[in-house]
């Protein structure tokens, strides 16, 4: 045996001991040899492989792209992502041979298996998009200020409202929540969520009045490192994708540009978007609930809103009634939120019978929201236990009886109370049926009621 076949056969098997893939070609793309190894990967006998072309092989699919021209473009190692007909991703170098005058004579190049790799990758940006997603909504949670487990319902009205809420949230339809600011458009969007099948996903809320026009698409969508100047230098996820697997809840909805409704409207319609800067398409589950103290009837006609969005929306329309219209509620409500924020400050609070009566019967133009705002305030600023018409601001002090009308009139403190406790029970009766919906109304028993209305001589 000559040494040049010894050299030959140690040559040989030293290529194919190698357990990975190592393929020689000439400048024409010729394969020369191949270790044994490759024929798992291109599901090919390495003896069939030699002597085919590359370039062949690329176009009967058993991978793609291929390195061999690259390397002789560039003269130097090159590595890539190589896809194979099994459809698994390689990671695959070539290396360049020049012979003793610098010509390249050869390309050698080997690949590792990296589908694995490529999969984890995958799973831990999902991981890290699913972490972000969290993240942002534990925050948002953590700024809500007040969430009220149960709804304040005692009238008629309120429970026609919350019937119908319960009726929609078992269904994943869209809901359009109407009605005057501060009327509980909000909670009766988490209401419709809590009792629907998304209930143990996220709630999130979107003030689409509160947002600037300039920001709005990066807010809602979310954006891409290096989007644009000021941008976080990770990208940030936006509104949309929070909202994953639970309701994404639109609040003034009325407010929006007519160009980011037209943003809104096609999200809504398919489901999927880009974040600001992106080119990953992102799908989102979701359901919609949207609300506005605005006439979109009117603005549609006035074309300043969108008559496809404001169509997509209004699937179902839930009109909330102001509280001046459902005054049965007041005292529920007073007595709700004087415990809660009692509670809350440790301040033991009550309120004065005149204090109790004069709350009844306001406009309450700024309604839920305003009654809230007052008694938190009440508790907050009275040093007393007992909160008495002293401790009310100024307009609601107004409204009441002042010492000069007491001069002027000639009456007693006794006497102006029952003109007011009059004016209470003429109210309540014009709007409850009967004697115990007023004690309920009043907040009294109704033997109370029924002695007060024979005082008054009220039918």
């Amino acid at each position: 045996m000559s040494d040049e076949k010894k050299v030959w056969n140690e040559s040989e098997a030293i290529l194919h001991s190698l357990q990975d893939d190592i393929l020689v070609t000439d400048t024409d793309g010729i394969i020369l040899k191949v270790s044994e190894a490759t024929e798992g990967i291109y599901n090919m006998k390495s003896k069939e492989m030699v002597g085919r072309s590359v370039y062949e092989l690329e176009k009967e699919g058993v991978f793609t792209p291929i390195l061999t021209p690259l390397v002789i473009k560039e003269k130097k190692k090159i590595t890539l992502v190589q896809t194979t007909n099994k459809g698994e991703k390689l990671l695959v170098t070539g290396i360049p041979v020049f012979d003793q005058n610098d010509n390249l004579v050869r390309i050698v190049s080997y690949s590792h298996d990296v589908t694995e790799l490529l999969n984890m990758k995958k799973y831990l940006t999902d991981i890290e998009d699913e972490m972000e997603r969290v993240k942002s909504e534990l925050e948002m949670l953590r700024n809500l200020q007040f969430d009220s487990d149960g709804m304040i319902a005692t009238s008629t009205e309120m429970k026609k409202v919350l019937q119908l809420a319960l009726q929609v949230a078992e269904i994943d339809v869209n809901v359009l929540l109407l009605g005057e600011t501060g009327v509980g458009k909000s909670h009766i969007a988490k209401f419709i969520h809590k009792k629907s099948s998304r209930k143990d996903g996220p709630f999130i809320e979107v003030n689409c009045g509160a947002i600037p026009e300039a920001l709005f698409e990066a807010e809602f969508f979310g954006y891409e490192s290096g989007a644009f100047t000021g941008a976080h230098s990770k990208g940030k996820i936006g509104l949309a994708e929070l909202a994953e697997g639970g309701t994404l809840f639109l609040d003034e909805i009325g407010e929006l540009s007519l160009a980011n409704q037209v943003k809104i409207l096609k999200f809504i319609q398919e489901k999927q978007f880009y974040r600001v800067g992106g080119t990953k398409l992102r799908t989102v589950d979701f359901r919609i609930l949207a609300a506005t103290n605005r006439d979109l009837e009117k603005a549609v006609e006035e074309k300043i809103f969108r008559h496809d969005l404001y169509f997509r929306l209004n699937v179902v329309p839930i009109t909330i009634p102001p509280l001046r219209k459902r005054s049965t509620d007041i005292i529920p409500l007073i007595e709700h939120f004087l415990t809660y924020f009692s509670k809350k400050y440790h301040r033991e609070r009550s309120l004065d019978e005149g204090v109790l009566h004069l709350l009844f019967t306001q406009e309450w133009r700024g309604n839920v929201r305003e009654l809230i705002n007052l008694i938190e305030r009440l508790v907050v600023t009275s040093s007393k236990q007992l909160i008495e018409i002293e401790n009310l601001p100024p307009h609601f002090q107004r409204s009441y009886p002042t010492e000069q009308s007491v001069d002027d009139n000639n009456r007693s403190l006794n006497e102006i109370l029952d003109s007011v406790e009059k004016q209470v029970l003429l109210k309540a009766r014009k709007q409850y049926k009967t004697t115990i919906d007023m004690a309920k109304a009043l907040g009294i028993s109704q033997p109370s009621v029924f002695r007060k209305l024979r005082k008054y001589e009220i039918d």
